[in-house]
């Protein structure tokens, strides 16, 4: 069993822009708590939480890990988490594993992109927040401005509860005593906000305060937690993990001030299907069913597939049968893990609020809910709102025979990595991975050849156009073919027209008479659709045609399926010719976040793109948030185009809105490419 209880653990997830030093905030905690002998560094390659050699390689973390420690009787589960936009989904889908989330803030660079959106996503999952401004020994840093950024964009609540001491040596706390020199404001004045607004959530202990102007700081713990839990208060705390400075405060801080399971905000869970479904609270109570959320899957072609999972009810045991989601059939817990970097600690148990991993278990998906009553199989949290991977890479085998190879590897990696897809385009008949940006799909590639041993050959993907009509017309062929012996006959006369857009295809027989029989006219709804899926004039699949077969003529002895296939064809793209066939292109909508500076570029660039803006709205910050629309074959280069123009700090999210006609030039260039398949009669 484990030697500490549920009200004992900490599960706290340091988020935060790329480079404000959340890998070297959490080695500073574990040498702090003397869970590692000496601190390790990222041009080293020895931290514990960067230990994937591509990790080493970048200096940058590419994906979450965890670690735990113990400091004055409490568990803590940390979760280091990358930085970078580009593998936001590691970072998003650690949240539901954890009560707080630090965010950390570099203190020289101040609030970046990643920095607002995982604090809007912690928001959002009601999570404890607070804020780290790490790296305070740096030259030419303005905290006080900085402090005053924060407070304007995410908010007055955001509080210091210690000031930065010596230029940033040390920190001193401003939450328990109300004097002591600090490098910036004063112990009193940033005393008394912190004072001002806990005693809000607390009306006996405000009417108190008002009369005698005085609360002691056991007085203060009960509210303070409240205010973090609803977000009333987002306490600031000063560190530097180079130093060491301020690493004593935020452990006790997380101690003493951070909530543990049982007083954390309740879990968007809930039970049930379709129209009858309920919210459900997890219990974290040793006695009740076992409810286990997968919030990290890895697969090693060697080690195989690690599942990652919050307790957050029940108690898992070795030997436990667990099912998995809906699965009817129970797997038994034959090793149970605790993690500590790359490293697995075999465990006896696991109790509600801890984190713990099991091995070689093939059906534990990223997001499935394990448990161990058939009753709980319809238990879900509720879906984290990732950004849709739209930058893609075509992909193929850069040797022959490997195809299987590469098919197994991308199963893996799409299996850990929530914002990563892969699909079969029909239309472009091109395999497409789509992820954050290039550099996540480059490192992507990196990981399949250093674990699979398998390279894959890329290029960008083609634009997924569409075909379709814009008028009425009728297509006539006669298919007849002799060579000794049984002929091929088969003749057929039918009509197109345009459905409205979106509407797909619609076939209908309207022979009447007997000019073809019955049997025939599926064989020309084939035909038919083969040109669909084909296209017509530049090699698209087609949309939005309804076909009517109204005559035609059939020979007793020499028609056949076969012939009608062809007859077929060949009248529907007679009739397709004659009725203004038009390509049609994707438009996105566009959601673009940049500071309020930049808008004039960004709707410049825009307008050259062939897009429109729809409306922006004010986001905190000085910053806007653009909505438009914009042709996706427009697009290639946006991701680079939006980082050089705002300095890096802008962002943008795409996805698919509907499909429009192509200016006529454009149309005349992709028709232009298209060469036709010859078709046999």
């Amino acid at each position: 069993m484990p030697k500490y209880t549920t009200e004992e653990i900490r599960n706290v997830a340091m988020v935060g822009h790329g480079g404000s030093g959340k890998t070297m905030l959490v080695e500073a905690i574990l040498h702090q708590t003397a869970k590692i002998g000496h601190m390790g560094s990222i041009e080293r390659g020895d931290t514990v939480c960067d230990f994937d050699p591509l990790e080493k390689k970048h200096q940058h973390s590419l994906s979450s890990s965890i670690v735990s420690c113990d400091y004055n009787q409490k568990h803590l589960n940390l979760i280091d988490t990358p930085g970078f936009p580009d593998f936001m989904g590691h970072a998003l889908s650690v949240l539901p594993a954890v009560e707080s989330v630090g965010i950390v803030i570099n203190a020289h660079n101040g609030i970046e992109m990643m920095t607002r959106r995982m604090m809007d996503q912690a928001i959002e999952r009601k999570l404890c927040r607070f804020i780290v401004v790490n790296k305070i020994d740096q030259d030419n840093v303005d905290l006080p401005a900085l402090l005053s950024q924060i407070q304007e964009t995410f908010g007055s609540e955001c509080l210091p509860i210690n000031l930065p001491s010596d230029n940033g040596k040390e920190v001193v706390d401003v939450f328990n005593k109300a004097d002591g020199k600090v490098d910036f404001s004063s112990v009193e004045e940033a005393h008394t906000a912190l004072i001002d607004q806990i005693v809000e959530v607390d009306e006996d202990l405000m009417t108190q305060y008002l009369e005698t102007g005085e609360v002691s700081s056991d007085q203060l713990h009960a509210p303070f937690e409240k205010a973090l839990r609803e977000g009333h208060l987002i306490p600031v705390l000063f560190t530097s993990a180079h130093t060491g400075a301020g690493v004593d405060a935020l452990l006790d801080f997380l101690v003493y001030m951070a909530p543990n399971p049982k007083e954390g905000n309740p879990r968007p869970f809930t039970k049930g299907e379709g129209d009858d479904v309920t919210e459900f609270h997890a219990e974290p109570e040793e006695s009740k069913h076992v409810i286990a959320h997968v919030f990290k899957v890895t697969v090693d072609p060697f080690v195989g597939r690690l599942g990652v999972f919050r307790i957050h009810q029940g108690r898992i045991t070795k030997d436990s049968q667990l099912f998995i989601g809906r699965n009817r059939k129970a797997i038994r817990v034959a090793h149970l893990f605790k993690l500590d970097g790359n490293a697995h600690a075999e465990v006896d148990a696991g109790i509600p609020g801890d984190i713990c991993a099991l091995s070689k278990v093939e059906d534990l998906d990223f997001d499935c809910v394990l448990h161990d009553d058939v009753e709980d199989a319809a238990i879900h949290l509720k879906p984290l709102n990732f950004p849709t991977p739209m930058f893609g890479l075509a992909i193929d085998a850069k040797s022959r025979g490997e195809e299987q190879k590469i098919a197994k590897a991308l199963t893996a990696a799409t299996s850990e990595d929530p914002c990563l897809t892969v699909e079969r385009n029909s239309g472009t008949k091109e395999t497409v991975m789509n992820g954050l940006g290039s550099l996540h799909l480059r490192i992507v590639q990196e990981k399949i050849l250093n674990r699979f041993g398998v390279e894959m050959e890329t290029r960008p993907p083609k634009i997924a156009y569409r075909e379709t009509i814009a008028s009425e017309a009728q297509g006539h062929h006669r298919h007849k073919k002799q060579s000794g012996g049984a002929g091929q006959f088969g003749e057929v006369y039918l009509k197109i027209e345009p459905l409205e857009r979106g509407s797909g295809f619609e076939f209908s027989n309207d022979i009447f008479g007997g000019s073809i029989p019955s049997q025939f006219i599926p064989a020309i709804e084939k035909g038919v659709r083969q040109i669909m899926e084909d296209g017509c004039i530049a090699g698209y699949a087609m949309q939005d045609i309804k076909v009517s077969v109204y005559d035609g003529k059939h020979h007793p002895v020499d028609s056949k399926e076969v012939a009608f296939v062809a007859a077929a064809k060949r009248a529907f793209v007679e009739a397709v010719q004659k009725a203004k066939p038009t390509v049609l292109e994707p438009l996105v909508d566009l959601e673009i976040t940049v500071p309020e500076a930049n808008m004039g570029d960004i709707a410049g660039d825009l307008s050259g793109r062939r897009g429109r803006i729809l409306g922006t709205d004010t986001l905190p910050g000085n910053m806007l948030s653009i909505h438009a629309l914009a042709p996706l074959s427009e697009l290639n280069n946006y991701q680079s185009q939006v980082k050089s123009v705002t300095g890096g700090v802008g962002s943008y999210t795409m996805e698919l809105s509907h499909y429009e006609a192509v200016p006529r030039n454009v149309q005349q260039q992709i028709v232009s490419k298209y060469k036709p398949r010859d078709e046999e009669d």
